[in-house]
């Protein structure tokens, strides 16, 4: 018995070294089934600055029927909802040129002087006014989809105009709508 004992100790201890030796072979070679390392990671993306929209600079010759604002933008003084034939040839040589920027909105802010009893008549008739400035920017080339109408209604100034503001020019109205 004892002799059995023996050589099933020795069985066991010849087994566990064998199983020993299998574990270090394949520790010191590399697993197939590993996938390979990643590549190196690529550099930094460079750094590139903004672009800033670009408001178009005096033209040329001026703009039939616009003002030109101090801040940016262009100012049309109307009386009525239609435009005069030379507003029209004026908003639509604007429409080209801002056609012409890459990107950005373009805002048209309409305000009128009266009347000062009717706040629903007076946003009815900023609403008008913005509507054909925004229909002479398109006849122009414009996108109607980068167009933004704000009808103001009446303001404590009380004008008669309608305000285009390229993309990045801040409205000259927005201490009147605080009021």
């Amino acid at each position: 018995m004892i002799k059995g004992r023996v050589s099933l100790s020795r069985r066991a201890a010849l087994a566990a070294g064998c199983g020993l030796l299998g574990l270090a072979a394949r520790a010191e070679t590399p697993d197939q089934a590993l996938p390979p390392d990643p590549a190196p990671a690529p550099p930094p993306p460079v750094q590139l600055t903004p672009l800033r929209p670009q408001t178009p600079q005096a033209t040329p010759r001026p703009l039939q029927g616009l003002q030109t604002l101090p801040q940016g933008g262009f100012r049309l003084r109307m009386t009525g909802a239609d435009l005069t034939p030379a507003q029209t040839a004026g908003i639509q040589a604007l429409a080209r040129e801002l056609a012409a920027l890459p990107q950005g909105r373009i805002t048209v802010e309409a305000q009128v002087a009266g009347p000062a009893d009717d706040v629903s008549a007076a946003r009815r008739l900023s609403l008008a006014r913005a509507q054909a400035v925004k229909s002479a920017l398109v006849a122009g080339g414009l996108t109607p989809t980068r167009i933004d109408l704000r009808p103001l209604g009446r303001l404590s100034g009380a004008q008669d105009a309608v305000d285009i503001l390229p993309p990045g020019v801040a409205s000259p109205n927005a201490e009147a709508r605080r009021s």
